[in-house]
């Protein structure tokens, strides 16, 4: 089996979990654990949508390649989780040495799955790897990520001569990273989903170009301080998305099958949440007065992570499990109406509770609505997942004698 899936759903369940605990302790009922934000985050980036990209990416390439399934790389497995476990270890403690071990841990990690996806390529060239472009140019920003994030604790940002290192580790991994890969997903997912092309195919190689251009600017601009980089970034990655959203809506606006289900609605409306923070984002660089620009940026990323990434893996995680593990069925896009509904009014509460002078309800309502989001998309991956274990199970309990 891939063990990749595996800790997709345990990491995701520890998210769950981890939302909870942001609930309670917003309502002082056990601030305790209060402090553990960024770990939360941590849980669904570096946890449950890390794995699935890990172990998703090298079968997408192949296929769309026609070359063989892949094996599991046991050497980037093993190189991932034990950087993972370094850093859920080192991050809350502040421990610099697990800290570096586990991002260089994870550095080798995605410097070999990319040499892996780069070996990957189609020989039929009227039929390349489309997808492939974008996983490469999205993990090459993951690891300016890594470098940036790991630095935040290690005083790297002063040497690099980083401005605003929070800022540019959040755009490395999610305009970056995540954007691009989660693009590139749709460029090989959307055609077997929708029964379908996109609405204008031509359109995928000067997406691909914005997207990272865009993703560039993002970075350099809290980089350097600079608008100068920031501005054109926005509107690069902002008219990107856009033309992604309408080639996957258009050809099937008028679809009622495709909308009779919660993955198609999952799979886009989760892009609001990515959004929001950039059409409000001219207001916090221009410090507009009263507007709250330091609640915002302190709290716009976990609507992002939780409202988009997280979402957005409601619908794709169970779609490749189903093909995984129960391949003789025919995979659907995940999720269900709670998910749906809960994770958006999740979102919506949580940028209530920035504008609003007490702002503790609405933020713990916030984490609470994510925690009952969360369940039914952890619940299905069991019940995808958990037939396998069994089978292997009672494979195992049987003797060599019998």
């Amino acid at each position: 089996m891939n063990l990749y899936f595996l800790m997709t759903f345990l990491f995701l369940a520890v998210a769950g979990l981890t939302a909870l605990d942001a609930a309670l302790t917003s309502w002082t009922i056990i601030p305790w654990v209060n402090g553990l934000r960024w770990l939360r985050v941590h849980f669904i980036t570096l946890g449950a949508l890390t794995e699935m990209l890990f172990g998703l990416l090298p079968l997408l390439a192949a296929k769309r390649a026609s070359l063989p399934k892949p094996r599991t790389r046991l050497d980037i497995w093993l190189l991932l989780n034990a950087g993972l476990m370094l850093l859920l270890a080192g991050i809350p403690i502040v421990n610099r040495t697990l800290i570096f071990a586990g991002g260089t841990l994870i550095f080798i990690a995605t410097v070999l799955l990319m040499h892996q996806l780069y070996q990957m390529r189609s020989a039929n060239r009227q039929e390349p790897g489309l997808g492939r472009k974008f996983y490469l140019m999205g993990l090459a920003y993951f690891l300016v990520g890594i470098l940036i994030g790991t630095g935040l604790w290690l005083g790297w940002s002063e040497v690099l001569g980083i401005q605003t290192p929070i800022e540019a580790h959040i755009h490395a991994n999610n305009w970056g990273l995540m954007s691009l890969v989660f693009a590139g997903l749709l460029v090989d997912l959307y055609p077997k989903v929708a029964k379908r092309p996109f609405q204008w195919p031509n359109s995928i190689n000067k997406i691909y170009w914005m997207m990272s251009l865009g993703a560039l600017g993002l970075v350099l601009g809290p980089w350097v301080n600079s608008l100068y980089f920031t501005v054109p970034g926005l509107i690069l990655h902002l008219s990107a998305t856009v033309w992604l959203l309408l080639n996957v809506i258009k050809p099937v606006w008028g679809d009622r099958a495709q909308w009779a289900k919660p993955g198609l609605w999952h799979l886009t409306t989760a892009y609001f949440w990515l959004i929001a923070p950039l059409l409000v984002a001219p207001f916090v660089i221009l410090q507009v007065p009263g507007f709250p620009g330091t609640g915002i940026e302190a709290n716009a990323p976990q609507a992002l992570i939780y409202g988009w990434l997280l979402q957005f893996g409601f619908a794709i995680i169970p779609y490749f499990a189903r093909q995984q593990f129960q391949p003789q069925a025919d995979p659907a896009l995940g999720g269900s109406w709670l998910s749906l509904i809960a994770v958006h009014l999740g979102g919506i509460a949580l940028w209530i509770s920035i504008f609003v002078p007490y702002g503790g309800f609405w933020h713990g309502l916030a984490y609470g609505l994510w925690t009952v989001a969360i369940v039914p998309i952890a619940v299905q991956l069991w019940q995808i997942i958990r037939p396998v274990l069994e089978d292997e199970r009672r494979e195992t309990a049987v003797s060599p004698t019998d």
